[in-house]
């Protein structure tokens, strides 16, 4: 099978493309470097089964060339994190609106499979918990540039849904919950990195608002083998589906939990969301997933404990460090 993964040079897409290759597939990644990064996938570069192009979506001609290469489409490419979200909102809505509506304009024209990743952040402040993928999506006001990015994944799914149903393009929906691991960057506010190398660098661990606020971390590999699962699977054209974990714990002992995993002397300090975002930042104080859909459609659910994946981010920054180390003494040994 030949695989178009957008953003393949991003976190979750370095990944993905990884497992494809190692199962003899075909993989062409598509990415302008804003989140993602060579580094993910220079590990791949030798690989003969793997093509990458460093241009953007709005490069029409070549969309419409690789997609019609593809087998299937893999959508990744999005602003993410809420940092990013809240300092370019513009850059976060027209980035996540456009791109979607290209690659499926280009994938309708011989019906080619899409796959096309949401985000738990369109349940919004939803109450009821665990989050279902047929549930109502309760968003805050468009005044809070905090839901910006909420409203533009959920106007991807209603494109994407739009055309199975009217174009018969075959689509697949999924909601990602804070997925993690190796590779993942802090840069965008991403907690469980910037939590991990502030405990690691001995440094103060800030958490914000008063830590009460919970979530559940689904380890990359776990991600992974969900969605090859549901690309596999006839069952799941058409749908919205959950992909995460349902261990749940708060920011506070998200913290604390990593300063005991990696042994650090860090301080743990409460940052107000005013003075770390923006005034007025609202934030979604629970976000579980309920994974039953997945399993009845792949019987599989993600399982790695979050201990596991904190020891597994823990090894691979300590690994970056050493290696940055012994290029700035020139020790290469």
């Amino acid at each position: 099978m030949r695989y178009l993964i957008t953003g393949g040079a991003g976190f979750i897409g370095s990944h993905l493309a990884e497992k494809l290759l190692d199962r003899g597939d075909h993989v062409v990644l598509l990415d302008n470097l804003s989140t993602g990064s060579m580094e993910n996938i220079r590990h791949l570069k030798a690989s003969p089964q793997l093509e990458y192009h460093l241009d953007s979506i709005e490069n029409r001609q070549l969309l419409a060339e690789l997609v019609d290469d593809a087998d299937v489409i893999i959508h990744l490419a999005a602003a993410v994190g809420v940092r990013l979200i809240v300092e370019s909102p513009v850059r976060t809505i027209e980035t996540n609106v456009n791109g979607t509506q290209l690659i499926l304009e280009a994938a309708a024209k011989k019906r080619k499979l899409v796959l096309t990743a949401s985000t738990s952040e369109v349940y919004g402040k939803s109450t009821q918990i665990p989050f279902r993928e047929e549930a109502d999506l309760v968003l805050g006001p468009t005044t809070k540039g905090r839901w910006s990015y909420a409203a533009s994944k959920a106007l991807d799914e209603f494109l994407a849904l739009s055309y199975w149903k009217e174009k018969k393009v075959p689509v697949v929906v999924v909601r990602f919950f804070n997925t993690v691991g190796p590779r993942q960057t802090g840069r965008y506010g991403m907690v469980l990195p910037n939590f991990v190398k502030r405990a690691l660098d001995n440094a103060e661990i800030e958490v914000y608002g008063d830590g009460k606020q919970s979530r559940c971390f689904c380890d990359v590999g776990d991600t992974i083998q969900a969605v090859i699962k549901l690309l596999d699977s006839e069952k799941a054209v058409g749908e919205v589906v959950n992909i995460g974990n349902t261990e749940e714990i708060t920011i506070e002992d998200l913290a604390n939990r990593v300063k005991q995993r990696t042994g650090s002397m860090s301080k743990i300090s409460y940052i107000p969301y005013d003075k770390a975002y923006e005034p007025g930042f609202e934030d979604m104080m629970r976000r579980v997933p309920c994974v039953d859909k997945l399993h009845s459609i792949t019987g599989f659910r993600p399982h790695t404990p979050l201990n596991e994946i904190i020891d597994r981010v823990a090894s691979y920054l300590r690994e970056k460090s050493a290696a940055h180390s012994r290029v700035a003494t020139g020790n290469l040994a």
